[in-house]
């Protein structure tokens, strides 16, 4: 069923008791939301977003100093009111920090995807509906094509597609945001840790995008967790492998040259 929006239920009895600037806020959060608008994006002036949620003026100004002192709008001085950019954002310092190639935060970073992933996937076997079920298997399909192909590229986007799609089953916003974040680190171990090879068998790998797939799809939970579980810890020792071995080649090759 869905929710009551903030204007359905500012005309509740509930309403009688709220102050109109918080109303305005919910709306004006509501309107972000209902544009599509992401951190960084303008909103319209002052006086259009009055007219956008039909409040006065006056109370989208209070509204919007309530939302700036929260992070949540930026209000900059001759130039308009933008979406925030999150501040606290727990990525922030791990993007700053992360070595792609330090097997230790690569080991972290699996460690984090083992624990998330296996809550996700649980969820989706729980929650996954028809539409979200096909795009479970498409992705799954993609992700064997490549596999097949030897296509490490496709294969790296089918998969992050794949595992979306788990986030997306799981219907949790937070998991899904967190699962997207991850993976840009994972990205980045690809890129730089691995120089775009694949680490490990992609054909396996696939194989198990397929058998995740049919657990969810047929919601059973404790099959999802563990053929998940397999699937990260596998991906793990993968990648692991592979970054040793590049770096005991590089290592050698540096005391050759001295």
């Amino acid at each position: 069923m869905n929710q009551p929006s903030a204007r359905q239920r500012q005309s509740s009895s509930e309403a009688n008791y709220r102050p109109g600037y918080e109303i305005a806020a919910e709306l004006i959060l509501e309107y972000i939301l209902r544009e599509g608008l992401r951190p960084g994006d303008r909103l319209p002036t002052e006086k259009e977003l009055a007219e956008a949620v039909q409040m006065s003026r006056t109370v989208v100004r209070e509204a919007v100093k309530i939302l700036s002192a929260l992070k949540r709008l930026s209000v900059q001085k001759g130039r308009g009111i933008y979406v925030a950019e999150p501040e606290d954002a727990p990525w922030r310092e791990s993007f700053a920090q992360f070595l792609p190639a330090d097997l230790g935060q690569v080991d972290q970073m699996f460690e984090f995807r083992r624990h998330i992933e296996s809550a996700t996937a649980r969820l989706a076997a729980q929650r996954a509906v028809p539409a979200q079920v096909k795009a479970l298997h498409e992705a799954a399909r993609l992700s064997a094509e490549a596999a097949e192909r030897n296509d490490v590229e496709a294969f790296a986007r089918s998969d992050e597609q794949f595992h979306q799609a788990v986030a997306a089953a799981a219907a949790n916003m937070f998991m899904s945001a967190t699962i997207e974040s991850v993976q840009r680190l994972q990205r980045q171990v690809s890129v730089i840790g691995l120089a775009g090879v694949a680490g490990g068998s992609l054909v396996v790998a696939a194989d198990q995008h397929l058998a995740i797939a049919q657990a969810i799809a047929s919601g059973d939970e404790e099959q999802a967790v563990t053929l998940m579980t397999q699937h990260i810890d596998m991906t793990r020792q993968q990648f692991q492998e592979e970054i040793r071995h590049r770096l005991l080649s590089r290592d050698e090759g540096t005391h050759a040259n001295h």
